[in-house]
């Protein structure tokens, strides 16, 4: 069959993504897979997403779409991954149709509508009783995955633990190409060396989350509302996906990202009460690990440290682009960098 591709920004991905016999490859794999499935293709594929660090197909069938995902190799554990935590947390999850571990390529059934477009065609972006669902399903998700950090580690995703996060800072920051320094859009010598005094208090904090005692997990590392699916029945557990940018380490930092997207979704103001909330809610399913108010200090202190996690994820992101991706999409790298440690959220930790 042939394809189509709909991505207006389809230049920012890699060339393989439009080269026709790699096309051909992928496209005939899936074909056979939703043979063995039973599921009957009905219309042409569509290439609906091409970035660098991943695109994404459309395909019709009688039973629905079906979504196809390529991963670049930053994130080509993502196909092994969903198939784990399929196996682990099955209804949190979209079970894949098919996943080829080598390529890094995933093949889904269509999961429904995202939480986003649920809360935003209803009014209720606002309501703070989905957020809290999604936040404490999600704490379950990450104590049940917790006894399986050997197994991820040994299925490739990324070793982001506390221990690990002073030496990959400066792993990141003595990376001249992918920081940019000294041209233009980069940070200059000066700006580099102010990077790296902003990181000495990182290693107390990351030695303080390891006393913790809270067992590293999963740590999805962007998980917002367009990344989950809203519950098809009443009593039925939401489902998340994107996993490309998960990684093994504190899982308190999955909030950086989440409670900002309710901050800016709810319009909430700085300290707001309802994100300490929502907060408390996630944190409850530690209590039998340590206080309320030593896990409160946790996520502060995690989310001092997460901005090491997100540059080191927009590197693995960026590992193959081409320069045009990489010019796009390399700031990243440094932002994160240098929005620690104290970054939006820092009010609501």
């Amino acid at each position: 069959m042939t394809d189509g591709t709909t991505d207006r920004e389809a230049d920012d991905g890699l060339p393989r993504w439009r080269d026709p016999a790699w096309r051909a490859e992928i496209l005939s794999w899936a074909f056979d897979r939703l043979a063995i499935e039973g599921l009957r293709p009905t219309g042409q594929p569509e290439q609906v997403k091409a970035r660098p660090w991943s695109t994404v197909f459309r395909l019709p069938t009688a039973a629905g779409p079906t979504w196809l995902k390529a991963n670049a190799a930053g994130s080509r554990y993502e196909a092994s991954l969903v198939s784990a935590l399929a196996r682990w947390v099955p209804d949190q999850v979209v079970p894949p149709v098919a996943v080829e571990p080598a390529e890094g390529w995933l093949l889904m059934r269509d999961g429904g509508p995202t939480l986003q477009s649920v809360l935003a065609s209803s009014g209720r972006g606002g309501d703070l009783a989905a957020w809290e669902r999604l936040l404490v399903e999600h704490a379950q998700l990450q104590r049940i995955v917790e006894t399986h950090v050997p197994e991820l580690l040994s299925l490739g995703v990324p070793d982001n633990r506390p221990h690990v996060l002073p030496a990959l800072r400066e792993d990141l920051l003595s990376g001249h190409s992918a920081l940019r320094l000294g041209q233009d859009g980069g940070p200059s010598n000066e700006e580099h060396e102010a990077l790296r005094k902003m990181g000495r208090a990182l290693a107390g904090a990351c030695a303080a989350l390891d006393a913790l005692g809270v067992p590293d997990s999963i740590e999805h590392d962007d998980l917002h509302d367009n990344n989950v699916f809203a519950p098809k029945r009443p009593g039925q557990p939401m489902r998340v996906f994107d996993w490309g940018d998960a990684v093994v380490g504190q899982p308190f930092m999955v909030l950086h990202v989440l409670l900002g997207t309710v901050a800016e979704v709810a319009q909430l103001a700085d300290g707001a009460p309802q994100l300490l909330r929502l907060r408390d809610a996630y944190l409850d399913a530690w209590t039998d690990v340590a206080s309320l108010d030593d896990l409160k200090e946790g996520a502060r202190l995690a989310n001092r440290a997460v901005g090491v996690v997100r540059a080191a994820s927009w590197r693995r992101a960026l590992c193959e682009a081409t320069l045009a991706g990489r010019a796009r999409w390399e700031d990243r790298i440094v932002g994160w960098l240098g929005q620690e440690p104290a970054y939006v959220l820092e009010r609501a930790l």
